[in-house]
């Protein structure tokens, strides 16, 4: 993939969906850092957003201090727990909110996540906004949609060793 040294990168992760996207499909862990190394290569990274959710979970804080170590800034929010115990947490619209409100300054906009409701945002950012967009993700857990609107994806199932810890 050609890279443009100059290029002002912005990388935002969906955490939940890659959590849940290696889990069921490798029962592994994400490699945030090397998925942090692809995503900016060679180019300037401006931001690196990772989305949590919070749900009180032991490991979680040592989880979000690694990733902030990586070189991430964690947005977190809690898990929403509904009457009858539905619970509901995503970042959607905050990822979606800090892509727009960063595009003036950034020429690429990284989205790592498989999850197709991301498809009228890069459409938006690339069409109205005029930013390249790259997606990272696992290639049997995403949105055909979504890998057809970005500029490039980069398939994090063609190398698993990279990409995955496995227990």
């Amino acid at each position: 993939m050609a890279h443009f040294k100059n290029q002002r990168i912005g990388v935002f992760v969906d955490v939940q969906n890659m959590y849940y996207s290696a889990k069921n499909l490798y029962n592994a862990k994400v490699n945030f850092a090397q998925i942090l190394k692809a995503a900016v290569a060679d180019r300037s990274l401006i931001r690196a957003i990772a989305y949590v959710i919070k749900a009180d979970v032991k490991e979680e804080q040592n989880f979000f201090d690694a990733l902030e170590k990586i070189g991430f800034e964690v947005k977190s929010k809690d898990l929403q727990v509904f009457a009858g115990g539905a619970k509901k947490g995503d970042w959607d619209i905050g990822l979606a909110m800090d892509t727009i409100e960063l595009a003036p300054r950034l020429d690429t906009i990284v989205i790592v996540s498989g999850d197709g409701d991301y498809v009228p945002l890069l459409f938006h950012l690339r069409h109205a906004l005029g930013c390249r967009i790259e997606v990272i993700a696992f290639g049997k857990s995403s949105s055909g949609v979504l890998r057809q609107e970005c500029d490039s994806f980069i398939d994090l199932d063609a190398d698993k060793r990279r990409y995955l810890i496995f227990r």
